[in-house]
């Protein structure tokens, strides 16, 4: 005798969300968040509206910029911010996340399923019974439901290390955030001081050829000796030396904003000629920065959750070990799976509890438990470490803006001088009280000073930015560009 299973086609319970989604899926209109898409709510509303600034400001999601125009600062960044695969890298880890807590809050919800079969049993006979063959053909129906009720904290030290990991995948993602913008600043305003130089430069150079052609007329004219002439030589050769290697600066530092902003190289980039001076306030207090840096800032956020994940790792770890208590429930009807049909209509329904108390595991629980103390301690220094790393760093760029700033002051001053002595040099040139070379010279000492005040209102704006980002709540307003 033989039993032959013609037909065997199983469903779970994924059929009716299959029957769901297929009918009202395509209603949903877009944007709005579907509950067959994350019907436990894990997804933050971030993955919804979109990326933003610590200040609630959207990030732009088109890389789109035209580039014929000057380059401004905004600009920048939001490209740098489309283009960079760190925060795209980082905007898929919240969304793993989500996946997992989701996960560890489905551990709560019982499972079900149910499996249809569609059978045909032949039972055959040797021909020396004379018993006939028969058939009987019929439907397996089996389904089962089980609950855990009871775990001694295992779930919910799971669902804590979940929401802990989620938490630093969002920190993570904000850190990526000003970590960019803070390169991008740097680069820009690098590009920026070194533009200023190679324009100062330049035009330093036009002055001294126009002073050495003057010092030769006046050598063919007897009036100048000819020690004049070369060292107005000298100097025009040095001028041009150092016209060309700011040139060199120059290029460089923007390839250098090219990649950063993520764009292909050789990008060509217009900047804006001059650096508006749109705020020059007082820097706050080191301590205030500092305590700002250690509450908001994503990467010490990050390390934070981090270490209280892996301290609900231990949690887990041992509730592994302690017993569990499951409810468990389920019916056939014509037999079981796997099994063939059953010569009787007969319906089984079964309902009890099951009580799971580990005994022995060769010590295997005693290991992972202190593995999951050693990573805890090790997430706890890594902490110590990220915090020291970030509050250092908050401390150069407070010294650098402090700095910057007292730059920027003497530099105005500089400014100042040299036009009043340009001015003086001219009526006097009109009154015949002095030569084309002393107004030359005071030209040059002009553009020195038109230098030296571009090169601090730079260092200023770039120190005054990278020290709220690197204190971790830079938002979009801070970097604007904002009139004068």
């Amino acid at each position: 005798m033989y039993t032959k299973v013609l037909i065997s086609v199983k469903r779970r319970c994924c059929i009716l969300t299959t029957l769901i989604s297929v009918l009202f899926l395509p209603t949903v209109a877009p944007g709005v968040p579907d509950i067959l898409q994350d019907p436990l709510r894990v997804q933050p509303d971030r993955l919804h509206t979109g990326a933003t600034f610590p200040d609630g400001s959207l990030i732009a999601s088109t890389c789109a910029a035209d580039l014929s125009q000057p380059l401004a600062l905004e600009s920048a960044i939001d490209i740098a911010l489309c283009n960079n695969p760190q925060i795209r890298s980082a905007w898929a880890g919240i969304k793993t996340q989500s996946a997992v807590l989701g996960e560890a809050r489905a551990k709560y919800l019982p499972t079900i399923k149910i499996s249809i079969s569609r059978l045909a049993t032949r039972t055959s006979y040797s021909s020396f019974t004379g018993t006939p063959s028969s058939v009987l053909t019929g439907d397996q129906i089996y389904g089962s439901i089980n609950w855990s009720l009871l775990d001694f904290g295992g779930r919910s030290a799971n669902n804590n290390m979940a929401s802990q990991m989620l938490l630093a995948a969002l920190a993570a993602h904000e850190a990526s955030l000003q970590k960019i913008m803070a390169g991008v600043i740097q680069a820009y305003f690098d590009a920026m001081m070194a533009q200023s130089n190679y324009v100062s430069r330049k035009k330093m150079a036009d002055i001294a050829e126009t002073v050495f052609s003057a010092t030769k007329r006046r050598e063919a004219g007897g009036a100048a000796p000819l020690s004049d002439t070369l060292q107005a030589a000298t100097a025009l050769a040095k001028a041009q030396l150092n016209e060309a290697r700011a040139k060199g600066e120059f290029s460089k530092s923007q390839s250098q904003l090219v990649q950063s902003m993520g764009l292909a190289p050789g990008t060509a980039l217009l900047l804006p000629q001059t650096l508006e001076l749109n705020r020059a306030d007082e820097v706050k207090e080191l301590s205030l920065w500092l305590q700002e840096a250690k509450e908001q800032h994503p990467a010490i956020r990050q390390a934070r959750a981090k270490s209280a994940a892996d301290k609900a790792k231990i949690s887990m770890a041992r509730s592994e070990g302690l017993p569990s208590l499951e409810a468990t429930a389920y019916f056939s009807t014509n037999g079981y799976p796997n099994q063939g049909l059953s010569f009787s209509n007969q319906s089984v329904k079964v309902a009890g509890l099951t009580l799971n108390v580990p005994i022995f595991e060769g010590f295997g629980r005693t290991y992972k438990i202190r593995g999951a103390e050693a990573q805890a301690e090790q997430s706890e220094a890594q902490l110590q470490d990220t915090s020291n790393q970030i509050l250092t760093e908050v401390v150069k760029a407070h010294a650098d803006a402090l700095t910057s700033l007292g730059t920027l002051k003497a530099a105005l001053r500089l400014m100042g001088a040299a036009k009043q002595s340009l001015n003086s040099s001219l009526r006097r040139y009109e009154r015949h009280a002095a030569d084309i070379l002393e107004v030359l010279n005071c030209q040059s000492s002009l553009a020195d000073a038109e230098q030296e005040r571009n090169r601090a209102v730079a260092e200023w704006r770039s120190a005054r930015l990278r020290l709220q980002a690197n204190s971790g709540h830079m938002g979009k307003a801070d970097f604007l560009e904002e009139q004068p």
